[in-house]
């Protein structure tokens, strides 16, 4: 009788280990192909935005496209056209391209 309820009982840690294994698979799938690479460009796109510098074209979360003219701690100012200044929130800013890498115009 000892025997049986010995064997009862291992079998089920075993059910519930063979349950549990495919939601602890989904959760290293989701994991390695979706959280983590997410991180990663949030990581670099935080790094690009704290870098900017003076010169740099900028691209804001709205979709203007312009030169930074005056980098702060929590402000860039950015110029869109000649003569054409405001003042975007830093963590608003989508892109930085860096000084000298823009492609030269079509003349």
């Amino acid at each position: 009788m000892l025997l049986v309820s010995a064997s009862a009982a291992t079998g089920g840690a075993g059910g519930f280990l063979i349950s549990v294994m495919p939601l602890v698979l989904i959760f290293a799938v989701f994991y390695f192909l979706l959280i983590r690479p997410q991180q990663k460009r949030m990581k670099e796109h935080q790094a690009k935005i704290t870098a900017v510098q003076k010169n740099d074209e900028v691209i804001t979360g709205g979709g203007l496209v312009g030169k930074a003219m005056k980098v702060d701690d929590e402000f860039v100012e950015v110029e869109l056209a000649k003569g054409l200044r405001v003042k975007a929130v830093k963590s608003t800013l989508s892109d930085v391209v860096p000084r000298g890498s823009g492609k030269p115009a079509n003349d």
